[in-house]
């Protein structure tokens, strides 16, 4: 039964991306990430999202540059701060995980399976650290049921807070959990769609590493 409502809840957190889609938000590449294959070294998007065990409330940020129209100069009324560029005491910034490679990780609780999931995230993050970045994505779940996660599972990798959404349809997400592998620098070497059990997960970090140390060296 379990396996049953984890796969309905998936395919409702496919439509709730799909409609996002249709209506405009999300790379100009299509496809779904993890699943769909995206253009060699796909850029990132940017973004930044409260922290999810922390205080600061509010939706995700995916402003990509600093004006909210096409308007050459930027009318004062449409200025924004890009995502990269805010300096909010409590927000998650990608971009600042862009040092090292990067393993992006985005979920939700409905269900429980990603849930356990993250505790595998969680340990590649203690095995890999100093070398490789973690995030961890949490998208449109009750904020006190992620804070909650986090304490009662005792996660120490950075974990953000997508409260409506935006990432995950910025990113083209439709499966839960949903990873994005990434050079530093903000690149995609690849994505994967579903669970992995702590070894395909540290096979894929081993991957990423290799293919980092590869493209420094060529």
């Amino acid at each position: 039964m379990r396996d049953r409502y984890t796969i309905v809840v998936g395919l409702l957190f496919a439509a709730v991306i799909a409609i996002a889609v249709f209506n405009g938000i999300g790379d100009d590449n299509g496809g779904t990430l993890g699943l769909d294959e995206k253009p060699d070294r796909w850029a990132l998007p940017e973004f930044a999202v409260p922290a999810a065990a922390g205080k600061l409330e509010g939706d995700a940020n995916i402003a990509q540059d600093d004006c909210a129209t096409s308007q050459l100069p930027c009318p004062e009324s449409a200025q924004r701060d890009p995502a990269c560029r805010i300096d909010t005491p409590g927000a998650i910034r990608v971009c600042d995980f862009f040092d090292r490679p990067l393993v992006l990780s985005f979920w939700f609780s409905r269900g429980g399976t990603c849930v356990s999931q993250q505790d595998a995230v969680e340990r590649a993050y203690a095995r890999y650290r100093g070398q490789v970045n973690f995030l961890s994505v949490d998208v449109r779940d009750d904020r006190d049921t992620v804070r909650d996660l986090v304490r009662e599972h005792g996660w120490t990798m950075p974990v953000g807070y997508d409260r409506d959404g935006a990432v995950g349809s910025l990113y083209r997400v439709g499966g839960c959990p949903t990873f994005a592998y990434v050079y530093p620098g903000g690149t995609l070497q690849s994505a994967s769609s579903g669970i992995l059990t702590p070894r395909q997960l540290g096979l894929k970090v081993d991957a990423l590493r290799r293919a980092t140390q590869a493209a420094e060296t060529g």
